[in-house]
């Protein structure tokens, strides 16, 4: 038993009672509660929240207890009343121990870096052959996989709030099965663990923009759900696969939350989790020489510290079975171009490149790399992607967690500026 309990309605707390404080919910209906073993759930989300601490306290009988303490024994129970789960959190970061999975990634040392200036106490799951040399060595450091339950597991244990980062994120694989076995074994192996794992309170998981599907025509919020009449890439189909899995586990009593950010951009590692830092770096070297199809494609741009941002305030203030959309600007890949051209005071590219082409390219690229093992930067898949649109509101996350995502001008900038300064590109 921890030394300090906390319990957030509706969450879970380790023994089978909940509370109610006058004022609070005088009425609670009995098909408010759920019961899942010890554990207990009861009904939307409430205002209030109650820390009982156990401390030092006189003998029987003592009489020095304060107002709102029970003298019982030796030990004096105290309570505190927070107004929210903001307040709380604030008051508990200096305890808190915190895992996340992805750590290795653009997103997950992000928001690593972000709870350890916040004061929270960091655990993290990577496998071994991991590059974490860019992780602090605060951190605490498990080896494993996602896709091993036992490894899972031991990392969740004392564990109050996990962060669900880990995917494997790629538009194509020689082996598509990897896609299942991590992104929706792995989403399998961790809330099985956190049902198993007593500590856990609250379960962030992210998934993605392309988990609900494209959105020709028009703006989608978090009630779309995706048509699964076709999937652009084995990646998408993946996600959509764990999204079911997790809206199924938020309807049975998993305290979770899910996060939809959407095409993730900013200074930092320049790898597949973050597209748009590649795209720019060939079009500034010359391999890029044209827009890529003629600007019919929309996507929502995120900003990495505006969905870092997003994270921690999902934690402090995220509904439990809520989802929430981190996404950004709307915007065409032919409309990054052109600002991109503006902010470094270039030339816009001046032609076209057919989709069509680009899908030839694609397949040379995936026949290539079955050779090399190398994976290609663009493949079919990513020009099946880029023949709709994907854009989203954030206007919930903005509503219910303070979201404030920076204009996609101001966060291109800042990218623009790293990857000169980090001689991946000229201007």
């Amino acid at each position: 038993m921890p030394h300090c309990m906390a319990v957030i309605e509706p969450q879970y707390t380790a023994s089978g009672n909940v509370e109610v404080l006058p004022g609070v919910d005088d009425a609670v209906e009995e098909d408010d509660v759920q019961r899942l073993g010890e554990r207990v759930l009861r009904g939307p989300l409430q205002k209030m929240v109650v820390l009982r601490e156990t401390v030092s306290g006189g003998g029987a009988g003592s009489s020095d207890s304060g107002e709102g303490a029970e003298v019982i024994g030796k030990s004096k129970k105290t309570e505190r009343v927070f107004q929210d789960q903001t307040e709380f959190f604030r008051a508990e970061s200096g305890t808190m121990k915190i895992l996340v999975t992805g750590a290795s990634g653009f997103l997950g040392g992000r928001l690593c870096d972000a709870l350890l200036r916040q004061g929270y106490s960091v655990r993290v799951l990577v496998r071994s052959t991991s590059d974490i040399s860019s992780l602090s060595p605060d951190i605490e450091i498990f080896h494993g996989d996602i896709t091993d339950y036992a490894s899972i597991l031991a990392a969740c244990s004392s564990c109050t709030i996990v962060f669900h980062l880990a995917a494997l994120v790629e538009p194509w694989l020689p082996d598509p099965s990897k896609f299942f076995s991590v992104n929706v074994g792995g989403l399998k192996n961790v809330l099985a663990a956190v049902m198993e794992t007593r500590t856990v309170e609250k379960l962030l998981y992210t998934s993605s923009f392309f988990a609900l599907g494209p959105t020709d025509g028009g703006v989608a919020y978090e009630n779309q759900v995706h048509h699964e009449k076709y999937f652009c890439t084995e990646y998408e189909k993946s996600k959509v696969a764990a999204d079911k899995i997790a809206l199924q586990a938020a309807s049975e009593g998993m305290p979770i939350v899910l996060l939809y950010p959407g095409v993730i951009y900013g200074p930092g590692k320049v790898t597949a989790g973050n597209i748009v830092a590649r795209m720019l770096v060939e079009r500034f070297s010359g391999r890029l020489p044209g827009y890529v199809g003629y600007g019919s494609d929309k996507f929502s741009f995120s900003h990495v510290e505006d969905v870092v941002e997003g994270h921690i305030s999902a934690m402090k203030k995220g509904k439990v079975g809520s989802r929430y959309l981190l996404t950004g600007e709307n915007a065409s890949l032919k409309h990054v171009f052109d600002m991109a051209a503006v902010i470094t005071d270039t030339k816009k590219p001046v032609f076209s490149i057919p989709l069509w082409m680009v899908e030839v390219y694609g397949w040379l690229s995936v026949l290539f790399s079955r050779i090399t093992g190398k994976l290609p930067f663009i493949s079919p898949p990513t020009v099946h992607v880029l023949r709709h649109r994907w854009e989203y509101s954030c206007e919930k996350a903005k509503s219910e967690l303070d979201y404030t995502p920076r204009s996609l001008k101001e966060g291109l900038a800042e990218v623009l500026l790293w990857l000169k300064n980090s001689k991946f590109i000229k201007y």
